[in-house]
This record gives structure tokens, C-alpha cells and sequence, in this order.
């Protein structure tokens, strides 16, 4: 049996980036980028106008107030994606839209709040400043400026920005395909009313949301019965995919014969059992090359094994670096006592109070109770050594979601 750090260091120490794939951005979202992205051109490619109004010369709105205002001469008008066909010369001005090129011999744009048309003459009511209300060529992105670095996860802002360049499709890491198949006599699909003796095999569907949320791909094989032979087919199956799951079969019993199977077939059986609660009874090896994760069959169990170690894996194969849940201190709102020597993973609803974090369990943590997981947003963290936790200490919570940081009513 070994650590938890023991088990994530030879876990990832087998899984690198997959190759790229080039999409359509609209496609990108939360994909992690395999080039850098340079700008072919500025943005904006020409000086333009901010507001609607009027270019000008700013020396020649100078004194120009609400009771003492003055009078330009309009020549000629620029709607936006149209370029100026006179220069702008003493005294005389340019009705312009926003987004306009500014035409040679203005510098600022006067707002058309700050003024009033009269036939083809402006009544300017204030002083311009030298480039006022202009936007400048470049002022946004300059042209062979990197703007999109590789290995980035793309947000809606960087996709924006891959449009304004002109980039319709770009490289990203691929999405790993994950063969998923659950073992046992005992379980029937979710369309069949079980009948006595048998549960419905809730823990593909788990870990098929579980692997699209981290933006892979599932691949459901199914349930395997008890036996080498189905096993050994099942996971013959699952070689055409990048990483293969399987829940159950993996413990102590007489009809466990998962971990055997991947001994008896797999290239590599990296090691069986993480002194954890709950998935203890955890494997981890590879068949001609493909990493198979042999997870406890235990609903809770599976899940929270998951999260410590499959979860970090694909986000990996998919070129993200920030691949580890987020950690926040909270106050512990019960008394909690375990065993020396497991690690726990306890779940519990954090909440945000005005004092920080606080936390409580979600009551029965048996590896069976899927329950606690349903209202769990968070797992506190327990060590190796620690036996008790005193009502009112600080603990580590490890966050299952991102729903602290979203409120019901707006907090600004």
C-alpha cells in the first residue's frame, strides 16, 4: 500500500499532452491552445473615432464654451467602414460615427453631446483636448505581438481575440477518449428494475460526467460480469481508446479479479491499494500501452478516486498545467474522528461567511452513501496521522466545484 503522493507521482508520471487537433474556434472553449498566436496586423489598423461626433482640429475648438461657443464648417460625413475623401483644414470639421477612420488633418473628435448641427455647420461647445476621443492604430494589439501563448486554456475573451486576428481555426490538445466499464454479477443497467440481489450500475454514468467535465471524451463499454474471460475481452474492447476505466473487481473478494486481469494481461501493474478512505482498493497499470485506472466499486469510493487521480491525469492529456482542484481553509462546524494512517477524504458543504470559509460534513461517509456526494461541494482533508478534528478548528477543504464562487444576488 502506498501514499497518496506515492500514487499521483507514478500516476502522472505516465500521462503527457496528446497530439493537436485543428478546430474552429467556435469549438475552443476551455481547450487548451498548441501555438502561439502572433498578430498578423494592428488593432485597430487605423486611428479612429470612439464616440459619435466630429473630427476636428483641436487648436481650433480652443475657448469654446457653453455660452461662448463656436462654429466649424461640416465637409463632409464618415460613416463607420468608410474612409475620408478631404482633409480636414482650419475651421472646418467632419461628422464621423464610432469605429470611423479619422480623416487626415484632425485630431480630436468632439462628442455630439458637446455640439449642435445647424444645416452643414457644428456649434461646438467645448474645448477639445489633442487627441480626444481617438483610438489610436495598434492601441489594442500591436502588429507581431504575441497575444495567445501556447498552452493557454481558451476563455470567450481569447476567442475574440483569435476572431479580430483573423484566425478561424487554431491547434489545441486533443480530447482523450475514455473507455468506461463497470464489473459485477450483481449489476443491471439503468432501464432494468433490479431485482433482488442486484443494484443498478450507477458508477458509469458518474464517472462519464465526471470525465466530460473535465472536457473528455466517454466511451461506455458497459457492465462485465465476474469472470477472466469477460474481463479479458472487455478490456481487449477498450484498447482504442486513451485511457481505460473500470470500477469494481479490485478488492479482497473471491470474485475480484480485476487487478488480477490487468497483472495477467497489462505491459505494467504500477501498484495496488493507496492508503486513502474511501478507494483504498485502488489499481493502476496499463494494457499494450493504454493506462487503465481500476477504481473501487463503491460509488462514493470511485468518485472520490477520480477526482485525486484520474481527473489530474486527463487534464493533463489535454496540455492544461493547472490540473489540481482548488484548496481553501474553512472552520469546522463538528467534531470528526477517524483512523490513523488513511488519508481521508470527508465530504462536506463549505459556505462562504463574512469570517471566511466553514464547513460540516454531509453526514453518514459511508463509500456506499452516493447521497453524500450529491450535497457535497467540497471534501475536507484529512492526514495520514490526524485521528480528530475539535469542532471550531481550521481544516483544508479541497472544492468539487466552482459554486462559491457564483452568488444568488448580485455582490459587487
Amino acid at each position: 500500500m502506498i501514499s497518496v503522493e506515492e500514487a499521483l507521482e507514478t500516476i502522472l508520471a505516465n500521462f503527457r499532452p496528446l497530439g493537436l487537433e485543428k478546430i474552429n474556434i467556435l469549438d475552443t472553449r476551455g481547450r487548451v491552445i498548441g501555438e502561439d498566436i502572433f498578430a498578423p496586423r494592428n488593432i485597430p489598423s487605423a486611428n479612429n473615432s470612439a464616440m459619435d461626433g466630429y473630427a476636428v482640429r483641436y487648436a481650433d475648438t480652443k475657448g469654446a464654451t457653453k455660452d461662448n461657443p463656436l462654429k466649424l464648417r461640416i465637409i463632409e460625413d464618415i460613416p463607420a467602414g468608410k474612409v475620408a475623401l478631404k482633409k480636414i483644414k482650419k475651421g472646418e470639421a467632419a461628422r464621423i460615427m464610432t469605429g470611423a477612420v479619422i480623416p487626415e488633418g484632425a485630431d480630436a473628435v468632439v462628442r455630439q453631446e458637446d455640439s449642435l448641427k445647424e444645416g452643414r455647420t457644428v456649434v461646438i461647445y467645448i474645448a477639445a483636448g489633442k487627441a480626444d476621443n481617438i483610438r489610436f492604430a495598434g492601441e489594442d494589439v500591436r502588429k507581431g505581438e504575441l497575444v495567445v501563448k501556447k498552452g493557454s486554456a481558451l476563455r470567450p475573451a481569447d476567442i475574440g481575440m483569435l476572431a479580430a486576428l483573423g484566425k478561424a481555426f487554431v491547434s489545441v490538445y486533443q480530447k482523450p477518449r475514455v473507455a468506461i466499464m463497470s464489473t459485477g454479477d450483481e449489476l443491471v443497467d439503468i432501464e432494468t428494475e433490479p431485482p433482488a440481489g442486484k443494484i443498478v450500475n450507477s458508477n458509469s454514468y458518474s464517472l462519464a460526467a465526471q470525465v466530460l467535465e473535465c472536457g473528455a471524451i466517454p466511451v461506455m463499454l458497459g457492465i462485465s460480469k465476474d469472470k477472466k474471460t469477460d474481463l479479458q475481452e472487455t478490456f481487449k474492447t477498450a484498447l482504442h481508446a486513451d485511457l481505460i476505466i473500470s470500477s469494481g473487481g479490485v478488492s479482497v473478494g473471491d470474485f475480484d479479479f480485476v487487478k488480477n486481469v490487468m497483472g495477467e494481461i497489462g505491459n505494467a501493474m504500477h501498484f495496488w491499494q493507496v492508503a486513502m478512505r474511501p478507494g483504498k482498493p485502488l489499481a493502476f497499470g496499463s494494457i499494450e500501452g493504454v493506462p487503465l485506472f481500476g477504481l473501487p466499486g463503491n460509488p462514493v469510493s470511485a468518485m472520490v478516486s477520480f477526482e485525486q487521480f484520474v481527473r489530474p491525469s486527463l487534464l493533463k492529456m489535454q496540455g492544461h498545467t493547472k490540473i489540481f482542484r482548488q484548496t481553501v481553509k474553512a472552520i469546522c462546524n463538528e467534531d470528526f474522528k477517524k483512523q490513523a494512517g488513511f488519508r481521508h477524504f470527508i465530504r462536506a458543504v463549505v459556505k462562504r461567511e463574512k469570517s471566511g470559509y466553514v464547513a460540516a460534513t454531509t453526514g453518514d461517509q459511508g463509500s456506499g452513501i452516493l447521497k453524500s456526494m450529491v450535497t457535497a461541494n467540497g471534501l475536507i482533508v484529512m492526514g495520514e496521522n490526524e485521528t480528530a478534528i475539535k469542532k471550531g478548528t481550521e481544516v483544508t477543504v479541497q472544492l468539487l466545484d466552482d459554486s462559491l464562487s457564483c452568488s444568488e444576488s448580485l455582490q459587487l
